[in-house]
């Protein structure tokens, strides 16, 4: 895989998992891709009850809250969610690749029905009318028929499904293992490199 930098929007929505989201904002900023962050209300409620994070309503501080939190500098925006003349909400300056991590269903279900009412959803909009990059990691068990419906609508569309669904052939050992291995998947899509979990057959004993 070849290193390349790009602009990367980084979606978190009210799903349990922000600690996904946040990850993957490290890694990319460490890689030293840009990085535009959008984070939903519930989002916000989520991040502070599961890490402990309670960002401010400033985007500029929320910013600089995540880079502490992260302790990692890098080109990193936060946009508030009803700012639609924020750049990344025209295809005319369309992100290279769009991820959502967690993806709620409620999130997917109103980008599968064409909705632009916050710049989260128009940001997913761009990124398929663009044909850009929408990668969607769904974190929820178990799915109803209308969320498999509006997910193989949003495959269909041009989207990327990818669920939280960790691995276990790197045994892994700690719960920080489960998440770098769901933030690996995530960035090999992105076509990043990283060493966040062993290849599949990497130093196993082999027969010949």
């Amino acid at each position: 895989m070849n290193k390349v930098v790009r602009h990367i929007v980084v979606i978190i929505t009210g799903a349990s998992g922000s600690v996904y989201g946040l990850r993957l904002i490290d890694e990319l900023l460490r890689s030293s891709q840009t990085v535009s962050v959008l984070i939903s209300n519930a989002g916000r409620q989520v991040m502070a009850y599961e890490v402990g994070l309670t960002l401010d309503t400033s985007p500029a501080r929320a910013a600089e809250q995540i880079r502490a939190y992260l302790q990692v500098d890098g080109d990193l925006q936060c946009y508030a969610n009803d700012n639609f003349f924020a750049p990344v909400a025209s295809g005319t300056s369309a992100p290279d690749a769009t991820v959502i991590v967690p993806c709620s269903m409620g999130t997917a279900g109103r980008i599968a029905a064409g909705l632009s009412e916050s710049l989260i959803e128009r940001v997913a909009d761009v990124a398929l009318k663009e044909r850009r990059e929408l990668l969607l990691v769904p974190r929820e068990s178990p799915f109803n028929q209308i969320h498999l419906e509006n997910l193989l609508r949003l495959s269909q569309a041009g989207a990327h499904i990818l669920p939280a669904m960790p691995g276990f052939y790197h045994h892994p050992e700690t719960i920080d293992d489960l998440v770098d291995f769901v933030v690996g998947k995530i960035l090999d899509s992105l076509n990043i490199e990283h060493t966040l979990f062993p290849r599949w057959g990497a130093g196993a004993n082999q027969e010949d």
